[in-house]
């Protein structure tokens, strides 16, 4: 199968690293198009191919993906219609904010199959969140678009409705969980440890809850049930946080990043 990604920025060059990264895409499968000659030489030299001409990349991709910035979108799209064969190739469009209704009309094709896709910046290291809403596709072409974005990392089917509120949960969410490991690690110096080994500390802390919930399936506060004794630190320093509004904060951010 071959892949074309057009725009190779933070997210489009994070989308080629994690297929570079896997053992499923080789790089003589993959293309990518993007103006800036830096970014195309860096994925030259790991045996990719490159252009600054969409419409040639677009052309003989079995998958056409635009991961540009959201106001950029319409151009590419439009400047790709013409040769984008809507009975033989997919096109995956990677861009908060843009509809299906928006790709519709810029490609102007009748029997499009596309697919809004969100995914986040772990997505170079095999290990995204990513939401994928199909627009007029078959049962088929999802579970292949699928199948890509579950090697780079796991993947939900979801409705396009929902997708703001998984870009803030996953794609923004990512910045969310890192500005708490900031945080921690900043706590951790004025606890008296050394800026990098409070980050190994906090980062491997972090891991291991993340994986321990996945082993187990329990809910989070089952789990903290258990590290919590009466009168004991934990349930203290949970509480200081709570008086904080920690959960609120939470919560409050994530809804206006799904209003934005």
């Amino acid at each position: 199968m071959k892949i074309t990604v057009i725009g190779a920025g933070a997210m489009g060059g994070s989308t080629v690293e994690g297929m570079l990264n896997s053992n499923v895409f080789h790089a003589d499968s993959l293309t990518v198009a993007d103006p800036c000659q830096e970014t195309l030489d860096r994925f030259a030299k790991k045996g990719v191919s490159v252009t600054s001409d969409n419409r040639v990349a677009a052309e003989g991709a079995d998958v056409v993906m635009v991961v540009v910035k959201p106001w950029l979108v319409q151009t590419v799209l439009e400047g790709i219609k013409d040769v984008f064969d809507d009975r033989r190739q997919l096109l995956v469009v990677v861009a908060a904010g843009i509809s299906s209704q928006q790709v519709k009309t810029w490609m102007d094709k009748s029997a499009l199959s596309a697919f809004l896709v969100i995914p986040n910046i772990a997505i170079a290291q095999l290990a995204s969140m990513t939401f994928i809403v199909p627009v007029d596709a078959t049962e088929e072409q999802t579970a292949k678009v699928k199948a890509i974005f579950d090697e780079l990392g796991q993947s939900i089917v979801t409705e396009e409705r929902l997708l703001p509120a998984g870009t803030t949960l996953a794609s923004c969410g990512i910045a969310y969980a890192m500005r708490y490991i900031r945080a921690a690690v900043e706590g951790g110096v004025e606890l008296g440890f050394k800026a990098k080994d409070a980050e190994q500390i906090v980062e491997q802390t972090v891991k291991g809850a993340v994986e321990l919930l996945q082993a187990t399936g329990e809910h989070p506060e089952a789990a903290i049930d258990k590290v919590t004794t009466p009168g004991g630190v934990t349930i203290k320093g949970l509480n200081e946080m709570e008086h904080a509004g920690f959960t609120s904060a939470v919560i409050r951010g994530l809804k206006a990043g799904a209003k934005s």
